[in-house]
């Protein structure tokens, strides 16, 4: 009869440098990106995943020639009612939640369930994680590293430089990013001297502002920024956002 071979049990040494590499696999991805938003909550992105994308994308369609067009601005530099205008349109709960508005989430979980399109209920911070740090398209893989980065930016970022990131990385036309450069392209205004039914417009073309423009609005934006004036009154005006500004 055959002798079973015994199995020798792995030496403590071994054992030891196997959960040390497993901590490191475990660790580098949270300590990377914990120094990523640090680092970006004081230094003004240079580019985003989403301009990279954009341009990598015209460079396979044989544009070569392709630029972006993107000028960071300090939030106060914007006015009092652009912000508002995001808020009113993008989300309306963006001071009371910690990135996630489970009241939109639910609302759109009800009504997927009642047999209508799934609509999104993405905050202001999961559009600035995924314009940030990720690329454009539906996956379970892309929506978890949102979650992910919203979490992080949340947790190391404050309200005030969160809202001002999205005004200026938003893509806001065929090549444009950021309301800065946006506004001064449709109305050859700063953002600041513009009317708020103008700034309406601006937000209304979101969040498909590569074939929508604000100077040549169709009835269905104008029936948008309308809309939008409306939620910005309701909301209590620039009032409202005294908390951003305030230290």
């Amino acid at each position: 009869m055959a002798k079973q071979k015994r199995l020798l049990p792995t030496p403590p040494k071994k054992r030891r440098r196997w959960r040390r590499w497993l901590w490191v696999l475990l660790l580098t991805p949270v300590l990377l990106s914990a120094l990523i938003v640090l680092v970006l909550r004081f230094v003004d992105p240079p580019m985003t995943a989403m301009m990279a994308q954009r341009i990598l994308e015209a460079r396979q369609e044989g544009n070569q020639n392709y630029q972006i067009e993107y000028q960071w601005c300090e939030l106060d530099s914007f006015g009092p009612y652009l912000p508002l205008a995001v808020l009113a349109s993008e989300d309306q709960r963006f001071l009371d939640h910690h990135g996630f508005d489970t009241i939109e989430i639910k609302k759109a979980l009800d009504k997927a369930q009642d047999g209508e399109r799934m609509r999104g209920a993405s905050t202001i911070s999961q559009q600035v994680a995924k314009n940030l740090f990720l690329w454009s398209g539906r996956s379970w893989l892309r929506k978890g590293l949102e979650v992910w980065f919203t979490a992080w930016l949340e947790l190391g970022w404050s309200k005030h430089r969160l809202l001002e990131t999205y005004l200026n990385i938003a893509e806001t036309g065929e090549g444009i990013f950021g309301f800065c450069v946006a506004c001064e392209k449709r109305f050859g205004k700063p953002c600041s001297t513009l009317a708020p039914y103008q700034l309406a417009l601006m937000v209304a073309t979101l969040p498909d502002p590569r074939r929508r423009r604000a100077d040549q609005a169709t009835p269905y934006l104008h029936k948008r920024a309308s809309w939008i004036i409306r939620q910005m009154a309701q909301m209590g005006g620039p009032a409202a956002l005294q908390p951003l500004y305030t230290p």
